[in-house]
């Protein structure tokens, strides 16, 4: 399956991004780059290899993975004077000028 120009064109437009020519020209053969990498990779004889039932290796019956340790905590800025800070909100949240026109 072959990624074409219009396909880049919508998937732009769903983004709403605004792609140069030469941008959606790049954007292309890199899709295509990909699909065609995964198309060599279904190729591979995968038979011997075992399904996985998970990603994470298991050490000892338990994933190994790390504790969350949060650095540096210090207090955050209190929301009152966050708001005070701000040029324009409505008591509880920050107002910013809309960005996006659709």
């Amino acid at each position: 399956m072959k990624v074409t120009e219009k396909d880049v064109a919508y998937v732009a437009d769903l983004a709403n991004l605004e792609l140069t020519d030469q941008e959606r020209g790049r954007m292309l053969r890199d899709l295509n780059s990909i699909l065609e990498y995964i198309e060599r990779l279904n190729e591979l004889d995968t038979a011997s290899v075992p399904p996985m039932a998970q990603v994470l290796a298991v050490v000892d019956g338990s994933h190994a993975t790390r504790e969350d340790v949060v650095e540096g905590l210090r207090k955050s800025l209190p929301h009152e004077i966050a708001l005070a800070n701000a040029p324009d909100n409505d008591g509880t949240f920050f107002r910013v000028p809309k960005v996006i026109e659709r």
